[in-house]
């Protein structure tokens, strides 16, 4: 399985939620990747959004030039302050039934509050929220429902879907993918559906016949994954 279960669907828009460093940014990165290299004569435009408010090491925006080189045109907002700002033009892409529409969202509640006034145009959204066992502030489920309640307060949107990534880096074996996966999905699995894995392309391989959910390959475009 790759990005094509989730982008064969009737929408057309897709939010990534979670903690910082959970590979939420990487995971968003790939699927506008996936949707402009399955374009063919199509004329429909990839609007993706970093909105990341965070200021972690890395950002999705960090990638524009390669992105852009796809065809994907690629929004934020330079900030010289901590105040959150709003990117321009969410609404009209979101709007747009032609285009395909990738909103990066920040780490926590802040970042989340953010796109909060375009809940009603994100009630048929495709809203992941992107769970990495390997980070302190996942590994217990506690952490993550705190997490995950402040954030859907504040963006006002539904439940979203579930997906894990257990990964420790560009480095990670496919042992402690096996153990991070075995992890999080004891963690989730009793209370939601968890729809699917990320995972390193380089160990997907290895690790495919013993995992039980569709996995999605990843290709590292980030400096950190």
């Amino acid at each position: 399985m790759s990005w094509s279960a989730f982008a064969a669907e009737e929408s057309r828009n897709f939010v990534f939620l979670g903690e910082a460093g959970c590979g939420k940014s990487e995971l968003a990165v790939n699927l506008a990747c996936y949707l402009a290299d399955r374009q063919s004569g199509e004329d429909a435009a990839i609007h993706f959004f970093d909105m990341d408010q965070t200021k972690p090491l890395m950002r999705s925006r960090d990638t524009e030039g390669f992105l852009k080189e796809k065809g994907i045109r690629v929004h934020y907002e330079v900030q010289f302050a901590d105040a959150p700002v709003v990117v321009g033009g969410v609404e009209t892409a979101l709007r747009d039934e032609k285009a395909y529409t990738i909103l990066d969202v920040g780490g926590n509640d802040t970042g989340a509050r953010l796109i909060g006034g375009f809940s009603g145009l994100l009630r048929t959204a495709q809203v992941f929220f992107v769970v990495n066992p390997y980070r302190p502030w996942s590994a217990t489920l506690e952490h993550i429902d705190q997490t995950l309640s402040a954030i859907l307060r504040a963006s006002r949107l539904p439940m979203p879907r579930f997906l894990l990534n257990p990964n420790l880096g560009e480095d990670t074996t496919a042992e402690e993918y096996r153990e991070g996966f075995r992890t999080g999905l004891a963690l989730l699995a009793p209370h939601v559906k968890v729809e699917g894995a990320a995972v390193p392309a380089g160990i997907c391989e290895a690790v495919r016949e013993e995992i039980s959910l569709p996995l999605i390959p990843v290709t590292r475009r980030m400096a950190s994954f």
